[in-house]
């Protein structure tokens, strides 16, 4: 059985469209959204996905009206493909159920892990560039060394609870132990 899904991504574009070329390509129920593409609230296609049984086909006008993004795409192409439902695009003339829309996928999906691959690559290289200009990552300081000497004073002293000196500082107990520890880093560095 074909299940066509149809998408527009504003109220005031229409469905017709997709759902003429979605009925000429033999699908006997069609369900559809009306969603932008960055939104993962799909109630139509989790219907549509529910609907379908192990066999039947999900068509649609077009790869992106499918998925949010190439990863999107693929990561519900794999759900299908475990449940043994094709997906037929008419547009691209893709279909699952054949060797050649089979192997598109798969260079899809190899594409897809390249790309995710060359985002770590470029990010480790960007912070590996700002820790040799001396810059570190994560957020900035709450308390400058003043504040922090001043901070480890009273913990030293004992005279107040790392409730109270975290109270005083405006900071949460795990920010008060980062910067205990790092202190004592430091210290630790200046006698080596």
């Amino acid at each position: 059985m074909k299940v066509g899904y149809a998408r527009v991504s504003t109220a005031d574009q229409h469905l017709r469209m997709q759902e003429d070329a979605l009925k000429s390509a033999g699908c006997q129920e069609i369900f559809h959204d009306i969603a932008s593409g960055a939104k993962t609230a799909r109630p139509g296609l989790e219907d549509a996905i529910a609907y379908l049984r192990e066999g039947d086909t999900i068509v649609v006008w077009k790869l992106d009206r499918l998925g949010r993004s190439i990863q999107h795409l693929i990561q519900t192409v794999k759900e299908l493909n475990e449940k043994n439902i094709g997906l037929q695009s008419l547009q691209e003339n893709i279909d699952t159920a054949t060797s050649g829309g089979k192997l598109i996928f798969h260079i899809f999906s190899a594409l897809a892990e390249f790309e995710r691959d060359l985002i770590v690559d470029r990010t480790k290289a960007g912070l590996k560039a700002a820790r040799v200009r001396g810059r570190l990552g994560g957020r900035p300081s709450l308390l400058d060394n003043r504040q922090i000497n001043r901070m480890i004073e009273m913990y030293d002293e004992g005279k107040n609870t790392v409730a109270e000196i975290c109270k005083i500082h405006d900071i949460s107990r795990p920010s008060f132990y980062n910067y205990l520890k790092k202190k004592k880093q430091q210290e630790i560095e200046k006698i080596n």
